[in-house]
This record gives C-alpha cells, sequence and structure tokens, in this order.
C-alpha cells in the first residue's frame, strides 16, 4: 500500500511553503492537519477539511497557515484598517502606536489621512501652522521601516487621501522619486462627485471641513493622478463612494481605507480573514473514446479534453465558510479593537486563484467573451453558495451581532442577490456581513506549485527566480502550472490588451461583496488617452479600484534592481524572537509578474 504525498511538488514551492507557513520541522501534511485540527467544529467537519487542505483546493492566507492551531500566538489576520485619526497630534501619535503593535504582528494596515488639516492651516491652540497629511504619514513610514530593520519581514501600509482635500496635488507626487514614502502604497479615493465632474468636465472644490480651499478643473486633477500612474505606477485610484454603496453594511460604518493591496476595503479598526479556492484543482481532464470504420476495420481513438467540476467546487465551499469562521473566535488579535470590530461584524474575504490557468485548460482565451462567461459562472456559484453556507450557519449559530435584516438588503450588492437568497436573509439572518473577495495570492500561488496568481494572466510560462535561502542564493526554473500540467501556453499578461484586464476585473467585480485586486497591464502600444480611458472603464463598469503598470513607466528600473526573492533570513538567538509569518506586504516583483498581498 503506497502512500499518498500531498502538497507542493516544486522544489521552489516546497521551499517558500515550508520557510513562510510551516513551524520547524513541520511538513506540509502536518501543518494542514494542525490548520484542519484548529478549525473543526466536529470530527466530521474535521475529516472534510483536512481533505480540501491537504488536497491544496483551498488555500487559506498565508496568516491563517502560519498561525492557526501553530506553538506561537500571533494572529491570523492579513489585512486592518487604522482607527479615526483625528485631527490632533495626540491621536496621532496614539494610531502610530497601533500601528507599530499590529505590524509588529505581521499586519498591513491602511490608513485614510483625509481627515488631518491641509499643509499651511493654522492651529490656534499653538499660533502655529500645520504641517499637512503627508508630512505625518512620514512617521508611519518611519516606524514601519524600525519594525522592518529590528529582524522581522517588509511591513506594508496604504495611505489614502481623499480627491478633494487640499492637498491632493502633493499627495499625487509625494511618490515621484525612489526614496519617499517607501513602506507605503498610495490611493487617491476617487467619489461620484469628482467623476461627474471629469466625465462633464466641470471644475472641482478642494475643501477641508466645509471650508474651499481651492477650485480646479477636475480634468486637470484626473490628468495629474493618472500622469503620476502612467509614469510611477502610483497613486491607485479606489472608487469611494461605488465601495461604500456596495457595502453590505453601509447602515453602521463608513469605509475610507483599504488594505494594502486593495481588496478589502475595511472600516475602522476593520480586519480580514483571506483565502482561495484554487479552481486548477476542480479543471479534470477526461478522456472520449472514439472508434471509426476504415477499410472495413474499426479503429478506435482516445483524446482527452478538460472539464470544470463545478459540484465539487460547491461541494467544499461550506466546510471552508464553516472553518474561516472559527478563525474569528479562535485568533487572537493585535488590538482589543480590532477583536470588537471583527467578531460584531464576522467578515471574510473568499476569493479565487489559478483562474487563468484553469479557463485556457478548458479552451477559453484569458479575457475573451467564452473565459468572462465561464468566469461568471464560476463567481456566481462561490457567491451564491458562500452566502447559503453563511444562512445555514446563521441558523445554527446566530447572524452576526450588527445584523438588520431590511437595512442590509438595502446595499448594492445585496441588491444583485437572487430572490430567494435575499428571502432566506430576510428570514433567517446571515452569520458573516461579506464573505467575498479577490486577492492578489502571489505567495500562496506559488507555494501551490506556481499555479496563475489570483484572476491575473499568466505572466510568463517560464522563469528563472533567485532566491535567498540559509545556504546562500540559489536560482531555480519556475514553470507556470497551466504550462507545465494542461500544456497550454495561454496568453501572457504583456500580449494582452489592457481592456481584457479591465474586463476581467469588471466581470469578478460585480460578484464580491468586497473588491478585487488586480493588476491591469500598460503595453507601449496604449496611447495616453486608452491609458485614460482604463479607468473610466473600471469606473464605469462598478470596480472598486483600478491599478496599472507600464514596463515602460519609471518605476520598473527600481523594481527590476531588487527583483530577487527574499524567502529567508539567518534565524535569530535570541529566545523570545517573534514567530512573523506572512504580513500585508504587497510587492510588485518584475521577475515573475506576481503583485505579492496576501
Amino acid at each position: 500500500m503506497t502512500t499518498k504525498n500531498y502538497g507542493p511538488t516544486l522544489p521552489i514551492s516546497e521551499e517558500i511553503h515550508a520557510m513562510k507557513y510551516r513551524s520547524k520541522g513541520e511538513s506540509f501534511k502536518e501543518a494542514m492537519i494542525r490548520v484542519a485540527d484548529a478549525l473543526k467544529d466536529n470530527e466530521e467537519h474535521y475529516l472534510q477539511l483536512k481533505e480540501i487542505l491537504l488536497n491544496q483546493r483551498f488555500l487559506p492566507a498565508g496568516r491563517v497557515q502560519a498561525a492557526i492551531g501553530a506553538p506561537r500566538e500571533v494572529t491570523a489576520y492579513n489585512c486592518f484598517v487604522s482607527g479615526t485619526l483625528e485631527d490632533s497630534m495626540d491621536s496621532i501619535m496614539e494610531k502610530a502606536a497601533e500601528a507599530a503593535q499590529t505590524m509588529r504582528l505581521g499586519g498591513g494596515i491602511g490608513y485614510d489621512f483625509s481627515s488631518l488639516r491641509p499643509r499651511g492651516d493654522h492651529i490656534a491652540s499653538l499660533d502655529s501652522r500645520s504641517s499637512g497629511p503627508i508630512s505625518f504619514m512620514g512617521i508611519f513610514d518611519a516606524i514601519c521601516k524600525t519594525i522592518a530593520s529590528a529582524g522581522h519581514r517588509r511591513g506594508a501600509q496604504m495611505g489614502v487621501l481623499r480627491v478633494d482635500h487640499p492637498d491632493i496635488e502633493e499627495f499625487i507626487k509625494a511618490k515621484n522619486n525612489s526614496t519617499t514614502l517607501t513602506q507605503f502604497n498610495v490611493s487617491v479615493g476617487i467619489t461620484d462627485e469628482f467623476m461627474d465632474a471629469v466625465i462633464n468636465d466641470k471644475m472641482f472644490d478642494l475643501k477641508f471641513e466645509g471650508r474651499r480651499y481651492k477650485t480646479v478643473r477636475a480634468r486637470y486633477l484626473w490628468d495629474e493622478i493618472l500622469r503620476s500612474t502612467w509614469d510611477w505606477a502610483e497613486p491607485g485610484v479606489l472608487f469611494i463612494d461605488t465601495i461604500n454603496k456596495k457595502n453590505n453594511l453601509w447602515y453602521c460604518e463608513t469605509i475610507a481605507a483599504t488594505n494594502p493591496c486593495g481588496e478589502q476595503p475595511l472600516p475602522p479598526y476593520g480586519a480580514c480573514l483571506l483565502g482561495s479556492f484554487n479552481l486548477v484543482k476542480y479543471t479534470k481532464e477526461k478522456f472520449i473514446t472514439s472508434s471509426t470504420l476504415v477499410d472495413g476495420k474499426v479503429l478506435g481513438s482516445t483524446e482527452s479534453t478538460y472539464l470544470f467540476d463545478y459540484e465539487a467546487l460547491r461541494h467544499d465551499i461550506a466546510p471552508v465558510v464553516r472553518a474561516m469562521d472559527n478563525v474569528i473566535d479562535r485568533t487572537v488579535y493585535p488590538l482589543e479593537e480590532q477583536r470588537l470590530e471583527a467578531q460584531s461584524k464576522r467578515r471574510m474575504g473568499l476569493g479565487v486563484t489559478g483562474v487563468a490557468n484553469a479557463g485556457e485548460a478548458l479552451g477559453y482565451e484569458y479575457g475573451s467573451p467564452e473565459f468572462l462567461e465561464w468566469l461568471e459562472e464560476v463567481m456566481t456559484v462561490i457567491r451564491d453558495t458562500c452566502y447559503q453556507s453563511s444562512i445555514s450557519l446563521a441558523l445554527e449559530k446566530g447572524p452576526f451581532p450588527l445584523f438588520m435584516a431590511d437595512k442590509y438588503l438595502e446595499s448594492n450588492f445585496a441588491k444583485s442577490l437572487p430572490e430567494t437568497i435575499r428571502r432566506d436573509i430576510h428570514n433567517y439572518g446571515i452569520r458573516n456581513s461579506h464573505l467575498l473577495s479577490v486577492a492578489p495570492t502571489g505567495t500562496i500561488s506559488l507555494s501551490a506549485d506556481n499555479v496563475s496568481s489570483g484572476i491575473e494572466p499568466v505572466f510568463s510560462h517560464s522563469y528563472e527566480r533567485t532566491i535567498q535561502t540559509f545556504e546562500g542564493p540559489k536560482v531555480e526554473k519556475v514553470e507556470d502550472y497551466g504550462y507545465r500540467v494542461f500544456g497550454v501556453a495561454g496568453k501572457t499578461a504583456n500580449e494582452l490588451s489592457v481592456f481584457d484586464h479591465v474586463k476581467v476585473l469588471n466581470t469578478a467585480s460585480r460578484f464580491v461583496d468586497s473588491a478585487c485586486s488586480k493588476t491591469c497591464n500598460v503595453g507601449d502600444d496604449v496611447t495616453w488617452d486608452q491609458f485614460k480611458d482604463v479607468y473610466m472603464q473600471a469606473y464605469l463598469g462598478g470596480a472598486s479600484g483600478c491599478t496599472t503598470f507600464r514596463a515602460s513607466g519609471k518605476r520598473y528600473g527600481i523594481l527590476n534592481a531588487a527583483a530577487v526573492e527574499d524567502i529567508a533570513e539567518e534565524p535569530k538567538e535570541e529566545e523570545d524572537t517573534e514567530f512573523i509569518e506572512e504580513g500585508g506586504a504587497c510587492y510588485f516583483d518584475p521577475a515573475t509578474g506576481l503583485r505579492t498581498c496576501e
């Protein structure tokens, strides 16, 4: 009797998974049994979950894999948003201290700096002038650098400023270099009022606390934002009104920021659990035998094709939702405020990875009408089954504490649910306020034998990657899962039209109750007007935000100079060193095309 081997088969995938997600000396099988055992409700649930995890059909975010059931008490959450920054030094320093505690446990954090008065504004209590929100971002940037330099992994932060803040022009250009705010991703919070002014070529007021500081032509400001993004890949764009209208909890929270990669719009002290269904594992080979009559003889032939197993996906969702809901009560939190926020709303963000590999194996070219139709079918199954599973949990364990049926069902997303699900939510409640998100999944996808990341296309069919190991640098050839296993060389990210990227983003966005993180690659043939249209199409298509990357932009040279994956550092000898694993960092790696943020 042979024993089945579980887990990654590529050397680099096994190496990364062992170093990032497992305790010292722990095998992949032992790690997955640890997670399943720690999250089980009963023996039946344990057996279901263990089988799903061992076969990598569902990939919990790195923090979940590293933290749950592990000997050290560390949080299973990747994504956080800071408490509200009040316009006072006491509040700013208090939130800086809270950020340090959160980053110390590996979390990435988002902040809304729009509440801070603009540069040069009079401070009556000190009879002095404000230095503005961008200067205060430097405090958080320094804290993040300091924690990283103390021996922990790289941290990540998202800084958001509303488009109508008087300092928006300074903010837009704050990262137009390689040295400023290096620990931040930055995004502009775009309002519907501003987009209406852009579309209709109106003037637009920059204001703070009701006072108008400046009036600009909206299209001028829009061009300033996108020109910076064209050259420097930042700032990103968050359609903040779209986010709040879509939000199932519009009635008890206002969202002003996201986690560092943008797939989780979160309220103050918000946190979210992440995990992805690995679609390549539901893509099954089927052999078709046919026969023909030739010269009186029957000749047989066998051909293979791939089919997608929707029923297996449906079967896996309920035990995963149950397990992820248990994380909320069985993990530790950096701050008490984060625990209260999480347990009162019970958010999670389940998504997909391996989308390009699976769709292309089925014969659908990435971004084609057939691919989009298939993606709609998959996302519909995930959306509906996740919501049905959470309704069932509410019947068993109760709905989340802040659930109010009539108001919950008035969000733009809840209105898009099938009527049968809406009726059941009204009658029985729902256990989790949010259930769906699409994260970049760079590292967990690589650790699952290099399946295509999230909803991204394949970046390359193979590449050489330099990793730093305990024994020194090592160069390994890494092949794309679809190319290696399915024998499909699909179109790569840079071979596709940027509008194919946008179509996939908009399609997936319709089926998630939070947001999708996706990089739209912009080729050298894309004109300036076409580039601007990318963002307009994302807005009109209902996306919560948009991120682009031009390899010919000024940012590429900086990133390309540091395209080495730091997998491990020499471990410290100190007995009390924190066990720090995958945090909320978000980085674009030019060697692989992956934007990693788990």
